[in-house]
């Protein structure tokens, strides 16, 4: 029998009543990794600043790779380490900059992590931020040709084999919007702008990527939410990045190159996400495919994108807790319909003439 495979996605930027915060979604990756052989998640989820966990069969997957994985067109190869490279953007302060080098230090001093050598880009990635009509935050950066060749340099001449990148983000961003997210009912308002910069590598690199932003530190605030309390934690966000970088699974491109142990999207039994946010280019593909589609509902959105409005057929279920419950019984290989007090007798077809 195939390892159990699910995959839990919280897309980004979207406000999501549940990780859409600092990493307050990683209880929900330990508690489902516990009833699964193989999560498959994504940075959104497993980051939180300072704070992170290590799951072992938790697979670290960023955004545009994830995508093309569940389209069928990569598979996922499970590694023991990478040696992560660090990509710094020339716009950070030299204070700041050396804040993040000492962060780098300290996960190789204290968690074994192997990094390559750091690179600064050759020209400030000039990093904006935006809020769409929707409410989704989004981005756009000044030199990606510098990013770029940043990276390249580090997979070239470093040896990388996955690239952690710091890219100085405006410290003025939307005044309502960021005191909104820090009390725990507002957008993250540089998500969007976090997935442009790591997207753009994996698209053009085909190599694991995830990004942190460099920010001075914030005023200190006694009403800050719990969940987004993480990022008020220090002067980097780079730890949780590093740590589920160093395992990340790399990608194959050629479906001839197959070995025993990678991961295909026809292995997958499961997808988790919130009922509201279902346009996303991951589970628009697995739908197609013997896959059980479970949306919660108590995770909302600023989105409005729910599976029967898509003519997707899923399990709708009230919390992350149920949903768990839906995957045990699907693993197991029960009808989670038969686990209520009512059940429908079987219906009769009529054959067709």
């Amino acid at each position: 029998m195939s390892p159990y495979t699910a995959i839990l996605i919280v897309p980004t930027g979207i406000g999501a009543s549940i990780g859409g915060y600092a990493g307050d979604a990683l209880p929900v990756a330990k508690a489902i990794s516990q009833v699964c052989d193989r999560l498959i998640t994504h940075p959104n989820v497993m980051n939180g600043a300072n704070l992170y966990w290590n799951l072992p069969n938790t697979f670290y997957v960023e955004g545009y790779g994830l995508d093309q994985f569940a389209a069928g067109n990569w598979g996922l190869r499970p590694v023991h380490q990478n040696k992560v490279g660090l990509l710094l953007d020339q716009g950070i302060e030299t204070e700041l900059r050396l804040r993040h080098l000492q962060a780098a230090d300290a996960a190789r001093a204290t968690l074994g992590l192997s990094l390559s050598d750091y690179v600064i880009t050759d020209a400030p990635l000039n990093v904006e931020l935006r809020l769409s009509s929707s409410g989704a935050s989004w981005g756009t950066i000044g030199n990606p040709d510098s990013l770029l060749r940043a990276a390249e340099t580090l997979i070239n001449q470093g040896g990388a084999e996955a690239i952690a990148t710091v890219a100085r983000f405006p410290d003025e961003v939307d005044a309502e919007a960021d005191y909104n997210y820090r009390l725990g009912k507002g957008v993250d308002t540089i998500a969007g702008a976090e997935a442009v910069i790591s997207h753009l590598i994996v698209r053009e690199l085909q190599i694991p990527c995830a990004h942190a932003p460099a920010f001075l530190p914030p005023a200190l605030d006694a009403e800050v939410s719990p969940r987004a309390a993480a990022e008020e934690l220090g002067y980097t966000f780079l730890p949780s990045v590093l740590v589920g970088l160093s395992r990340a699974p790399q990608f194959i491109i050629e479906n001839n190159f197959r070995q025993l142990g990678d991961i295909w999207a026809n292995q997958v039994d499961a997808i988790i996400v919130p009922a509201n946010a279902c346009g996303s280019s991951a589970l628009l593909s697995l739908s197609n495919n013997r896959c059980q589609i479970i949306t919660v509902n108590e995770n909302q959105t600023q989105m409005q994108v729910s599976a029967p409005s898509l003519g997707i057929k899923s399990i709708q279920v009230n919390s992350y807790l149920e949903a768990i419950g839906v995957l045990v019984a699907h693993k197991a290989g029960i009808d989670p319909s038969i686990l209520s007090p009512t059940i429908s007798p079987l219906r009769s077809l009529v054959i067709a003439y």
